[in-house]
């Protein structure tokens, strides 16, 4: 079973799971101000990771990262919400999309920064794969 990531991504307002909130830091910027992309792709993983671990039961690894879009600068002291949505499990993987909004606290909407796909794998303890749970178990 597998949701089409466009139709997920034409949503005007955040959906899925909130699955981390970070605060852009000064340590997390460039010289002009702007947070650096491998920062902000670092909270995601961090974010599908979490997901993944919940869904799963279990310890993870990211094997792939594909089609991040980055649609907006983020400043220094943005709010920066990650929510995850599953798009397809397979019997060791699972392939999400994770979707980042600047939050507001002075009631403006939340804007989507960036969004991008990231699939991981369960492990046992031992470091090999192992099955998770299907789909409908969401």
């Amino acid at each position: 079973m597998t949701q089409p990531v466009d139709a997920l991504i034409l949503s005007d307002q955040p959906t899925g799971v909130l699955s981390l909130q970070a605060v852009a830091m000064p340590s997390n910027t460039n010289w002009s101000g702007d947070v650096f992309g491998g920062w902000l792709v670092s909270q995601m993983d961090l974010a599908g990771a979490v997901y993944a671990r919940l869904y799963s039961k279990g310890r993870v690894v990211t094997v792939s990262i594909d089609k991040i879009v980055f649609l907006r600068p983020v400043k220094v002291g943005s709010i920066l919400a990650c929510y995850t949505r599953m798009l397809k499990v397979g019997n060791t993987s699972m392939q999400m999309l994770v979707d980042v909004w600047e939050i507001h606290d002075e009631g403006v909407a939340p804007i989507r920064v960036t969004h991008g796909v990231f699939t991981f794998v369960a492990l046992d303890q031992d470091g090999h794969k192992r099955n998770v749970p299907p789909l409908t178990a969401l």
